[in-house]
């Protein structure tokens, strides 16, 4: 089996805050991987290529061994579900809050509740577990229109510093989870190829550490 190594980037903040890291490990891609419109790269190791791709399919290419390794937010590990990854390494890159938010001292809603979020699994995992009926409404972009629309009560979605929240009249209420960017590892990758993947491993970890 052919030892060639491909490893899925997420595109933007955790892209700029990953090479660093990979360059610590020895691998840099040969081109300006924000610059090019490709999405295949190589790099100076002839065994090591790099995918650039959006954020929500890291975890798909890795799970289904298109590409062998792979760096994640924790918050699409979490809504995607993690089947058959290692998430050996928290990078300790591009951190966040996952949070609930919704319009600035309004009272919380009594009874069911309309969520807007692009993260449906765990919005509907998150208010389960309160025991809080919730009807989720799956949108891409611009969370926080949602409540001022009077589309939604709340929204879910990643807190960085608040001010996108606080420009929209919006303020963070519930803590969902911390988030940070993961390194994941196809399974059958892992026992295929672990000599070399095992040595981006620990070479990375040091990097982090």
């Amino acid at each position: 089996m052919s030892q060639e190594l491909t490893i899925a980037l997420t595109k933007g903040r955790i892209l700029e805050e990953t090479l660093p890291l990979l360059a610590v490990a020895g691998i840099e891609p040969l081109e300006d991987m924000n610059k090019s419109r490709k999405l295949i790269f190589e790099t100076n190791q002839p065994d090591v290529r790099l995918l650039l791709l959006r954020g929500a399919d890291v975890t798909t290419y890795v799970q289904f061994g298109a590409a062998d390794m792979g760096v994640s937010g924790k918050d699409m590990l979490m809504e995607n579900g993690a089947e058959g990854l290692y998430e050996p390494l928290d990078l300790k890159i591009a951190r966040c809050k996952l949070m609930t938010a919704a319009i600035c001292n309004q009272p919380p809603v009594q009874g069911r509740l309309r969520v807007a979020t692009k993260y449906v699994n765990i919005a509907r995992q998150y208010y389960a577990s309160r025991g809080q009926q919730a009807d989720i409404i799956k949108l891409y972009g611009a969370m926080e229109l949602a409540p001022i629309m009077a589309l939604a009560d709340e929204i879910v979605d990643i807190v960085d510093t608040g001010n996108t929240l606080r420009a929209n009249g919006l303020e963070p209420r519930e803590f969902i989870a911390d988030i940070s960017s993961r390194l994941i590892v196809n399974k059958a990758s892992m026992k295929m190829k672990h000599v070399p993947i095992q040595r981006i491993i620990d070479a990375i970890e040091s990097a982090v550490n």
